[in-house]
Parts: C-alpha cells; structure tokens; sequence
C-alpha cells in the first residue's frame, strides 16, 4: 500500500482563538479612498514623464497628411496623434460597452 505524502497542516495542539500570529497580518480591506489615491500617483507620475518627454523632444519636424503639410515640434505632433488613437479607442469601447448592455436587457426580458 502506498503511504501518502506528509501535508502541512496547522499545529492543533493550542486553541485557536482569533488572535493573529506575530508572523502573519491580516489582511487590509481595500477602499475607494486608497484606489482612488493609487491612481492619483500613477496620473501624477504618467504625467510628469510626459511633461520631461515633451521638454526632450522640441526639435522640429515636418508633419505632411494628405495635402495639408506643416512643422511641428516632434512631442507635440506624438501627442496630438496618441490623442487621436484615445479618441479611436474610446468611441471603438464605447460602442461595445452599447452593445453588451443591450444584450444584457434582451436576455433578462428572455427570463424575466
């Protein structure tokens, strides 16, 4: 007959009685105040590597899009297209998010 492996489990002998060891915490419920203070410091920090970014890259550059031509400084012309690409995601999201609801409102007039 085959033995099985040896399992760690908890020493039984004491009692527990709720009291946490010195060697773990409990855990820290998470709140709307501290995600809302996370995203504060990644907006802050995303932002000052743009500002940084932007002072690095003042260096003209020629910009041509279609028949309409023009010099603009490197950081500004990168910014005004990632602009572009946010307004393309956000209207691509936004109608998908439209989409879903609306599934989801069918389906629970299906089996309401």
């Amino acid at each position: 007959m085959a033995t099985r492996p040896e399992v760690n489990r908890p020493d039984r002998s004491t009692p527990d009685r709720g009291v946490p060891s010195p060697t773990t915490r409990p855990a820290t419920p998470r709140s709307r105040a501290g995600a809302a203070w996370v995203g504060i410091v990644v907006a802050a920090t995303v932002l000052v590597a743009l500002v940084v970014f932007m002072l690095q890259n003042t260096q003209p550059v020629l910009i041509s899009f279609f028949t309409l031509e023009g010099s603009l400084p490197l950081a500004l012309a990168l910014l005004i297209a990632a602009v572009g690409v946010s307004l393309v995601a956000l209207v691509i999201g936004s109608v998908r998010i439209g989409q879903l609801r609306r599934r989801l409102k069918q389906e629970r007039r299906e089996h309401a």
